[in-house]
């Protein structure tokens, strides 16, 4: 029988084939994994059939809907890889999220199966874990009613998530446009993954590549500065870093004096980095940091591998961009959002990113300016909260910030090492004009983050900091 001619409860919600097709193939000896051991493809392959069958006996069928919340792990991939072998959607919880956090997540996607963890071992700050899952079937549950293949919650740094899906084609043309970028991972080099691969980054750009060029993909044993360049140092392969901002800090302040001649760059997203760190790290370790602008929504838009273009990136192969009143759009398929969403965020085929962008007519090259929501009148005079965030954050005196508009502009942030308030006030006074000073300085020891490492932007959580 046809898939088409399946009910809508047995239609796959993504096409089974592309597993085996884009992600399983290969060289069966050819090492694939790297954890707390090597991990060939055929033995991934073999834990993809044990989480099928499982999977299976439960009762999932192709358009059945299962959520996932395992931290990162063989079984988190296993799992993943088989759900969508049997045709059925996933969504990605992170395992950090707290159980009224995951309640409310599944409220809203409905999902008919959950695999959580029934037994974890591994230390908090190890780059994987072990894990004995457990499958439930949940109450409610509904079957797929789209094709989407993939279900994600964006970061919800600036306010709630929202439910983002994608199709195996969009998954597949992501990775198409992975593969048109000479300077990313392939074939007979590794990646160490430090960016979360419950979300884009290190799902596709980490994950999903690396299965599919054959590229080793290691989780350092632990996520320290030392636990990384260890990962790196392991083998004489030549090793890329992805991460988010404050893994390129981290390690850019790291006094560990190893050479590590394997080493070709980092790569980083997520949000803006500050200005003094490439440099920084260039000079740490000889290579550069290399930067990419994506979404939940899309995946990698645009990117700057080698760290020449700042604060420019080129846009990824196939990617239709327009700017429309001083605001970055891309043209879509689809739209990506599951339930209630903005009107505004999907129009006639194009998406609105809610980011401020300029792209030059002669290189093409795009240039993201911060949300647009970050652009406030004080006293009739336009300010632009990304630049002067960028501003106090690229003082020798702080270590991060964050700056907000609520009643007046506000910054949060924590000061670096032997650094004093009157410093930051004195450095503030000499970088910015009157009307863009924050109105208040508020010391944290360290701004909250959320769990793709990202800073949280949200008021509420921020004064909550400040008073807790």
């Amino acid at each position: 029988m046809a898939d088409a001619d399946l009910p809508l409860a047995n239609r796959p919600a993504a096409n089974p084939e592309w597993v085996d097709q884009v992600l399983l193939a290969g060289d069966g000896a050819a090492g694939c994994l790297r954890m707390d051991r090597p991990i060939d493809r055929d033995a991934l392959r073999r834990s993809v059939a044990g989480a099928e069958s499982r999977l299976r006996a439960a009762g999932l069928v192709a358009g059945g809907t299962v959520a996932l919340r395992l931290p990162p792990s063989l079984t988190f991939i296993a799992f993943l890889l088989a759900a969508w072998r049997i045709g059925a959607q996933v969504s990605l919880l992170d395992h950090r999220l707290t159980q009224h956090e995951v309640d409310g997540a599944l409220d809203r996607i409905a999902a008919q199966y959950l695999v959580e963890a029934a037994e974890v071992k591994g230390h908090k700050l190890c780059g994987y874990a072990e894990v004995v899952a457990a499958v439930s079937a949940r109450e409610g549950g509904r079957p797929a009613d789209t094709a989407h293949a993939l279900v994600q919650f964006s970061s919800g740094s600036t306010g709630a998530s929202k439910v983002i899906a994608r199709t195996s084609d969009d998954l597949i043309a992501e990775l198409d446009r992975y593969d048109r970028l000479p300077d990313f991972p392939r074939a007979g080099e590794r990646v160490v993954l430090l960016a979360s691969i419950v979300h884009v980054l290190g799902l596709v750009g980490g994950l999903l590549n690396a299965l599919h060029t054959g590229a080793e993909l290691v989780f350092p044993r632990r996520l320290t500065a030392d636990g990384i360049l260890t990962a790196v140092a392991e083998a004489d392969s030549p090793a890329t870093i992805i991460g988010v901002p404050f893994h390129a800090e981290l390690l850019a302040s790291a006094t560990d004096p190893r050479p590590l001649p394997q080493l070709r760059r980092m790569i980083v997203a997520g949000e803006l980095v500050r200005p003094a760190v490439p440099v920084r790290f260039r000079e740490r370790f000889g290579v550069p940091l290399g930067t990419m602008y994506g979404m939940t929504e899309v995946g990698v838009i645009a990117t700057d591998l080698n760290g020449v273009l700042w604060p420019s990136v080129d846009p990824a192969h196939g990617m239709d961009l327009r700017i429309r009143g001083g605001e970055l759009w891309i043209a879509r398929p689809g739209s990506p959002y599951l339930g209630e969403q903005d009107p505004g965020r999907f129009v006639d085929g194009w998406l609105c990113t809610k980011d401020a962008a300029a792209l030059d007519p002669g290189t093409g090259l795009l240039t993201v300016l911060g949300r647009l929501d970050s652009q406030v009148s004080i006293g009739g005079l336009k300010v632009d909260l990304t630049e002067v965030e960028q501003a106090i954050a690229g003082l020798d005196s702080v270590r991060e910030a964050v700056v907000l508009h609520d009643g007046g502009v506000q910054a949060y942030l924590s000061l670096a090492d032997g650094a004093s308030l009157e410093q930051v006030r004195a450095a503030i006074t000499e970088t910015l004009a009157p009307f863009k000073r924050p109105r208040r300085l508020v010391v944290l020891p360290a701004l909250p983050r959320t769990a793709t490492g990202k800073v949280v932007r949200a008021a509420a959580v921020l004064a909550a900091a400040e008073n807790g």
